[in-house]
């Protein structure tokens, strides 16, 4: 047996799998959280067995030597389980990186530098990659979220500022969930048989994007230059007039950091109702509550508004496709999007779509000659462990 251990770095959390490439099976599940401060979390899951412990976690290095001290206690033993690489979950890898990569000192330093790029991202990928190179001595494999979108054409990826500008500073559209767009897009050709496909991908969590992907190439995304750009989120603004940000600098007086924090951590669903879990809107929209109703709606009208763009895009639509936290589990929502989207010819069975399943499956009415309209569970921890081994490879 051979596996793969997934690691994704945040600036105080560290989220692992311990995956078999061959057979999708994660062998154990995990997450250390509240790095850094004075009590911090871990949690190792095989099975239905879960180990909990309540600790100090000074920094990613502790935080790291706990998880391998587990799998030594608990278990799966890495030895035995064979592990022939860790996948490191890159946030942004700018131009440089196109594809997965094998990590050595020049390629931390790669990613080092993009940090100007993904301020919030990169230093945690970058401190986890450094922490784990040198406690586990295999191939380290570092998967950027920005790869699948290298193939946009220079249409879809250019803003139409200064040129001169544009390029000393790196500003363009990167994209981001690559890793999930390509894995659900993928699943949606094997498992309808075809590679000649016009999809539309809806990522929808608490982070949301889209993408239009033609016969498996991206050809456009709605985030942009960071994560902020696209759909409304659970706490991001998605779209927005740029002018926003100089009235708020000349008019409201805010300075560029508390602009950022409004617009990533104070904006999107939270902004509007007041939450950004998307269970908690719906609830509150169903008991009649004005700020989230208005919070859905908005949420829908530009999920329809990026499909129709897409299908434009595209010249037309062969499958739209829901996944992640909410796309996957919001019945409610994708009855409402697709139903908003009917000109398109895409109609979804209400059964059909009730059902919850873990496995890939179409919810379009039987006999449904349109376009079809699916849900596909992503799996990013299990294509980055694939596409770890292709690289060492």
């Amino acid at each position: 047996m051979s596996t793969v251990l997934v690691l994704n770095s945040g600036s105080s959390s560290l989220k692992y799998q311990l995956v078999n490439p061959d057979t999708g099976e994660a062998l154990a599940v995990g997450l250390v959280e509240k790095i850094g401060e004075p009590l911090g979390v871990l949690t190792h899951e095989v099975g239905e067995a879960e180990t909990m412990r309540e600790l100090p976690i000074p920094d990613h290095g502790e935080a790291l030597r706990l998880v391998l001290g587990l799998f030594d206690e608990v278990g799966p033993s890495l030895d035995a389980a064979g592990v022939v690489a860790v996948g490191h979950r890159v946030v942004h890898g700018g131009t440089a990186y196109s594809h997965p990569t094998v990590v050595d000192d020049d390629v931390v330093a790669g990613i080092e530098a993009l940090i100007p790029l993904a301020p919030l991202h990169n230093p945690a990928n970058v401190t986890g990659i450094k922490v784990a190179r040198e406690l586990l001595d295999v191939p380290h494999v570092a998967v950027f979220d920005t790869a699948f979108f290298a193939s946009l054409p220079e249409s879809a990826y250019t803003y139409a500022i200064d040129a001169a500008v544009a390029k000393e500073h790196q500003i363009r559209r990167y994209g981001f969930h690559g890793t999930s767009h390509e894995y659900v897009s993928q699943r949606v050709a094997q498992v309808l048989g075809r590679d000649d496909l016009k999809q539309i991908v809806l990522h929808l969590g608490n982070g949301a994007s889209a993408s239009a992907v033609a016969s498996g190439v991206a050809v456009d995304t709605s985030m942009g230059l960071t994560p902020l750009e696209g759909l409304v989120m659970g706490t991001r603004s998605g779209d927005l007039d740029p002018a926003i940000v100089f009235h708020l600098r000349r008019v409201a007086g805010l300075d560029v950091d508390e602009i950022d924090n409004l617009l990533n951590k104070r904006s999107g669903l939270k902004g509007i109702a007041g939450r950004n879990d998307m269970r908690e809107v719906r609830s509150a929209a169903e008991a009649g509550d004005p700020a989230a109703l208005l919070a859905l709606a908005v949420y829908r009208h530009r999920l329809v508004k990026y499909v129709g763009a897409y299908a434009a895009v595209l010249g037309g639509v062969d499958v739209l496709t829901f996944t992640a936290g909410v796309g996957e589990n919001s019945a409610p929502l994708r009855e409402e999007v697709v139903e908003a989207l009917a000109f398109l010819g895409l109609a979804i069975d209400p059964a059909k779509n009730a059902v919850r399943s873990k496995e890939p499956r179409v919810i379009s009415p039987d006999g449904h000659e349109g376009p079809l309209v699916m849900v596909v569970p992503t799996n990013e921890e299990l294509a980055i462990a694939r596409l770890s081994v292709a690289a060492i490879a």
